[in-house]
This record gives C-alpha cells, sequence and structure tokens, in this order.
C-alpha cells in the first residue's frame, strides 16, 4: 500500500510533468499550494463535439493511498451529461474502484489501476464528453434526452457552454 509520501511524490511529479510540457485540452494545477491532493482542472470542450468552446472546471481529488485507488472528479461548472451526476461527480469506468465490478457492467481491465495518471483521467474525460455512455448513467434524465430528444440535450449543453465561457 502507498503510504502518503509515496503518493504525494508521486503527484508532485506529475504536476511537475504536467507543468513542463502541458497537454492540449485542459490545465490542471493544486487547489492550494500546501495540498497535494485536491487540483483544479479546467476542461476545454472538445473540437467538433456539443462542448466545443466550453471551459469546465473540476475539482480532482486524491486518497490518501493514491495510486492504489483512484481520485474523485467533480465539475464545479454547470455540465449537462449522461456521465456526469447533478452534482458534478463524474462517472467514468476508469474511476471506478479496481477489481471487479459489483454490478457486473464493468470488466475488471476498465477500471481503475495504479498505472492511471491525472494526464490520462483527463483525457478519459474528454473521450467521454465527445461519446457519451448512456448504456449506465450516472445522470438518467441526460442519457434520456441523449437518446429520445437530441435538439433537447443540444440546447442544455449549449447553455453549459455559454455559461462556462461567462465565467472566464
Amino acid at each position: 500500500m502507498a503510504s502518503p509520501s509515496q503518493a504525494s511524490l508521486l503527484l508532485q511529479k506529475q504536476l511537475k510533468d504536467l507543468c513542463k510540457n502541458p497537454v492540449d485540452g485542459f490545465s490542471a494545477g493544486l487547489v492550494d499550494e500546501n495540498n497535494l491532493f485536491e487540483w483544479s482542472v479546467t476542461i476545454i470542450g472538445p473540437p467538433d463535439t456539443l462542448y466545443e468552446g466550453g471551459f469546465f472546471n473540476a475539482i480532482m481529488s486524491f486518497p490518501q493511498n493514491y495510486p492504489n485507488s483512484p481520485p474523485t472528479v467533480r465539475f464545479t461548472s454547470e455540465i449537462w451529461h449522461p456521465n456526469v451526476y447533478t452534482d458534478g461527480k463524474v462517472c467514468i469506468s476508469i474511476l471506478h474502484p479496481p477489481g471487479d465490478d459489483p454490478n457486473g457492467y464493468e470488466l475488471a481491465s476498465e477500471r481503475w489501476s495504479p498505472v492511471h495518471t491525472v494526464e490520462s483521467i483527463v483525457l478519459s474525460i474528454i473521450s467521454m464528453l465527445s461519446s457519451p455512455n448512456d448504456e449506465s448513467p450516472a445522470n438518467v434524465e441526460a442519457a434520456k434526452e441523449w437518446r429520445e430528444s437530441r435538439d433537447e440535450f443540444k440546447k442544455k449543453v449549449s447553455r453549459c457552454v455559454r455559461r462556462s465561457q461567462e465565467m472566464m
């Protein structure tokens, strides 16, 4: 099991790597420079998606035993998406605890693994924005709209994109 110092060292390294080699599509930094376990992330809506042009802020909170357990990611910006709970918490396979899925929806290989980094997590979230999974939604209402009334879904996403731009 990773000790807090191992987790701190790993998070420090990942932060330094992202500062030296920024990745297109997002920026990340610490919420408070004295706490390596809470990051502020801004995800830029991916091109050619409904979220294009948006700036979506999120908080990534790491457990003390990172990387053995996954962080949680919660959007603080309003976002309408089948895989984001109404409180902003992101629901994607790689953020689910390692091992077998008690509900039987996911393979163990799709769930959290210590090889994931901040970069791979955020890139997975960007991919989620590009292609929602409405099979096991976190936001049932958004998933229903995504499937049954795409125009209504697009309107709500456009509103979120506009609001995110106004917040910048």
